[in-house]
């Protein structure tokens, strides 16, 4: 079992890793658009007014222009502590575990937009960019990645991936489709027509079941897999009339 999560915007400063190294992220077939991305955002960089107006900075983010700017040399940290916000919050990874954190090293990707997904243990440094950004001297970002990823992650043999990603991401990289998978989608109210969750309630959900699927560290292997053990962790997941399975909170 894979599980594919969004980053977030906020992240936590600083670090006590070694500056990045691509060679060594998840995914290493990725490494030559990682180069792209990273070699593009750091020129950008250059340039604060225009770093500001292509990021979408307002005047109190500018100083994440600097983040861009050492991106190679800046240190690092685990990727699943580098986010904040809601989801990484209920998730809690520093609350976990010895053994719950190996499940996650072991089973979680985090979708980045200039690193592409990573492990989240793997070490990356405070940046700034998101999906929907365009970086001047590179196509769109879903043209960097969407064929790459689909085919790194189709080279990975995992039997199933549960696809936790918002769609901005999951553009970014659309699960293979030989590859059994279940994209979530939190919803709320019961009957004949739940209605998406609100974002912060969206967020803490897939945080949350992520730490449950830690905490318990199941052997799932397919999509009938994951809606059983769901249900006997407590969860209320339902197969949706779109082919998505409805995580109703």
């Amino acid at each position: 079992m894979l599980v594919l999560l969004p980053p977030s915007e906020t992240k936590r400063p600083g670090g006590h890793g070694d500056a990045l190294r691509l060679d060594e992220l998840a995914l290493p077939a990725l490494r030559p658009q990682r180069e792209a991305v990273v070699d593009a955002l750091v020129a950008l960089s250059a340039d604060e007014d225009e770093a500001a107006r292509v990021l979408k900075l307002s005047a109190k983010r500018r100083h994440e222009i600097a983040d861009n700017a050492a991106l190679r040399d800046a240190p690092t940290m685990p990727a699943i502590d580098r986010y904040t916000g809601v989801l990484f919050d209920a998730l809690d990874a520093a609350g976990l575990d010895t053994a719950a954190r190996s499940w996650v090293a072991d089973h979680v990707l985090i979708h980045s937009a200039p690193f592409g997904p990573v492990g989240a243990l793997d070490g990356i440094p405070a940046y700034r960019l998101a999906a929907g950004i365009s970086i001047p001297g590179l196509p769109s970002l879903r043209r960097v990645w969407a064929d790459a990823v689909t085919s790194a992650l189709s080279a990975l043999s995992t039997p199933f991936i549960l696809d936790l990603r918002s769609e901005a991401y999951a553009a970014l990289g659309p699960v293979p489709a030989d590859v059994a998978s279940a994209y979530v989608r939190v919803v709320t109210g019961g009957g004949e027509a739940p209605v998406r969750a609100l974002n912060h309630f969206n967020k803490h959900a897939k945080g949350d079941l992520v730490r449950s699927l830690a905490l318990t560290a199941p052997t799932i292997g397919s999509r009938n897999d994951f809606v059983a053990w769901g249900r006997r962790a407590g969860w209320d997941i339902r197969e949706a009339a779109d082919g998505e399975l409805a995580l109703f909170v």
